[in-house]
């Protein structure tokens, strides 16, 4: 099943000093969604927390995932049917794969095609890419809504689940 939970801060000011602790009891809430592993990425501007259920590339699906030297980092819930085509068309592009897992095809996916991925997606699914050299954020689910995202804005920042 998996889920995941974040916050992405409004202020060019460093995050707030308890973010990271906030958003790992926030994670630990949502354990019955993904009791097999937790995972973090927390930097100046945004705060990510995942909860794994384990099911494609076991061994290397872990959550929060990068790709090109830790600039883009996602956090995705769902199951994305049409990855391996997706794989094979951008590996034909230049893209190379560290993992066999769709999670890291979605990121190669927004690497190429930017927020137009979301259309090159079949599947259920709901995700947030983090751009740590551009400080953008980007969240989608599927169109059918089948995987959750709730959001919350509030005057410090966003938070996500």
């Amino acid at each position: 099943m998996c889920g995941f939970v974040g916050y992405v801060s409004i202020y060019s000011e460093p995050l707030i000093k308890n973010q990271k602790k906030l958003v790992q009891r926030m994670n630990r809430s949502i354990v019955h969604r993904g009791p097999d592993e937790e995972g973090y990425y927390v930097d100046e501007s945004i705060s990510l927390g995942f909860r794994r259920l384990s099911i494609i590339d076991v061994e290397h699906g872990h959550q929060p995932l990068s790709y090109q030297e830790e600039r883009y980092w996602i956090i995705f819930n769902g199951e994305v049917y049409n990855y391996k085509e997706l794989r094979d068309e951008l590996t034909t592009k230049g893209y190379s794969f560290q993992t066999n897992s769709d999670t890291e095809v979605i990121l190669a996916a927004y690497v190429e095609y930017k927020e137009e991925v979301v259309s090159k997606l079949r599947g259920m699914f709901a995700f947030i890419i983090w751009d740590k050299q551009e400080k953008t954020f980007f969240g989608a689910r599927d169109q059918f809504g089948i995987k959750p995202f709730y959001y919350a804005v509030e005057d410090e920042g966003l938070y996500e689940t």
